[in-house]
């Protein structure tokens, strides 16, 4: 293991160089688990601006790990069912992984469906989803939650065993949409509305690429014997709504995977750059909401998976290497005056869900850059490798697509998965055009015009210093 530093505009933060020498056939190990971390009932939910205490139970949510072992060194590939992870979720589960299995914490991505029908996390002392400070039912589930990752990613390691990796890019049209437009009347519009008359033309593209990575047993390729699969695909998964607990399509998609693979098949769903992408076809007048629509969207996401699996490809042999970089990124201005029209709109809107949306969402967002005092965000931008063909990037909040697409383009590997909400969540990182255009996202980022595209340039810095090495 070796830590080297770099006199760098972005300092280089951490540094994992795991094999280095070319593999043997069967040095390959692959072990799975799945952990329940679905919260008690009367848990706040996360996903909207007004508090929503859990009611029920639709499906389970999980923390599901992958840890791969190549040469005798290890990554683990974390995907959790909720709307996002914290700095804090994620260093104290680090910390623990690497005690109890040696796996190095800078050797661990963990990411974040999105999923809105999941618990809200504490960060700091303001609850987001209503008034006041944070609910104690939601402070002791955020305490437990880097034990239970822990815990799934120790299951994993200690069920490691003899696999290969197989890997393929698929593509699903007309699934997502960009929920950004540029309507008729010269504005710019976020969730127009299905039909709306003033529909222009979408403010920015999609990503239809459905990177696939399945684990099965040396020498046989039966449906049975696939273990798991892995799957990035770019889509808010905001689509079941109520006040049950759910994992949303990429739960559903691992019931699909597993009605052919089997039972014990495990899905992981890792979450592409999606932060201007939904579900909804605004020219289509079709219901699109409620639980029955997370399983139409698995049934059109699995069917892309299983046309995929028909160009499957094993990964040839090579060394694992993970590196993550700090980034610093800048505040938006504040002015003393917003910030005592924030504090008077959370406080006069508390009861008001609807007519003061907008107004809510600026208010939190105003608030939340004046208690920086300033101070830049400093976060993590990472990136594995597993020899000169695959590698994965995890990016630290919910990015605007043009900024994945951006860095699949300039990858130096042949296939890259791009994961956003991994390890932290800074908000809504919208590219810097998207910016001047304004509307939802830009008035929600607490980072300033241009971070989208420091957060590229350093995950093609760090691609590309993996790649060069042999």
């Amino acid at each position: 293991m070796k830590t080297t530093t770099r006199s760098l505009a972005r300092p280089l933060a951490m540094l994992c160089l795991l094999a280095t020498l070319p593999l043997a056939g069967g040095d390959l190990r692959v072990g799975i688990a799945a952990v329940d971390i679905t919260p008690p009932l009367g848990m706040p939910m996360a996903g909207y601006y007004h508090e929503r205490p859990a009611e029920g139970v639709l499906d389970p949510l999980y923390s599901k790990a992958m840890v791969i072992e190549a040469g005798g060194d290890r990554v683990a590939l974390v995907t959790l069912d909720i709307i996002s992870v914290t700095r804090n979720v994620t260093d104290r589960a680090r910390l623990e992984i690497e005690r109890t299995t040696g796996i190095r914490g800078t050797a661990v991505m963990i990411s974040a469906t999105h999923a809105h029908t999941g618990p809200e996390l504490v960060e700091g002392d303001r609850s987001i989803t209503g008034p006041g400070a944070p609910k104690p039912v939601a402070v002791e589930y955020t305490e437990k939650l880097p034990e239970r990752i822990a815990s799934s990613v120790r299951e994993a390691n200690a069920a490691l065993q003899s696999a290969v990796l197989r890997s393929a890019t698929g593509r699903c049209e007309g699934l997502a949409f960009n929920r950004r437009f540029f309507m008729n009347d010269g504005t710019v519009g976020w969730n127009p509305g299905k039909l709306n008359p003033n529909l222009g033309l979408p403010a920015g593209p999609t990503d239809p690429e459905v990177g696939v990575l399945q684990v099965g047993s040396p020498g046989n390729q039966g449906p049975s014997t696939v273990r798991a699969t892995y799957v990035n695909f770019a889509m808010h998964p905001d689509t079941t709504g109520g006040m049950r607990f759910s994992a949303d399509w990429p739960g559903a998609l691992g019931r699909v995977l597993a009605g052919y693979h089997g039972a014990r098949h495990l899905t992981l769903v890792a979450n592409g750059t999606c932060g201007n992408l939904n579900h909804l076809d605004f020219h289509w007048g079709g219901p699109q909401g409620g639980p029955g629509e997370q399983n139409r969207i698995a049934t059109i996401l699995g069917a892309a998976v299983f046309q995929a699996c028909k160009s499957l490809e094993p990964l040839p042999p090579g060394p694992l290497r993970c590196r993550s970089e700090t980034v610093e990124l800048p505040l938006p201005p504040v002015t003393p005056q917003e910030v005592a029209e924030a504090r008077v709109t959370l406080e006069s809107t508390r009861d008001d869900r609807g007519a003061n949306f907008m107004k809510r969402v600026r208010a939190h967002r105003v608030l939340d850059i004046a208690e920086r005092e300033g101070r830049p965000h400093r976060v993590e931008v990472q990136a594995i490798a597993l020899g000169q063909d695959l590698a994965w990037v995890g990016l630290p909040g919910e990015i605007f697509v043009e900024l994945g697409l951006a860095v699949k383009r300039r990858s130096p590997f042949g296939q890259t998965l791009v994961v956003e909400l991994a390890n932290e969540n800074i908000g809504y990182v919208p590219d810097r055009r998207s910016y001047a255009e304004g509307n939802y996202e830009p008035e929600s980022a607490r980072c300033a015009a241009g971070s989208g595209e420091r957060l590229v340039d350093a995950a093609v810095h760090l691609l590309g210093s993996l790649h060069n090495i042999e």
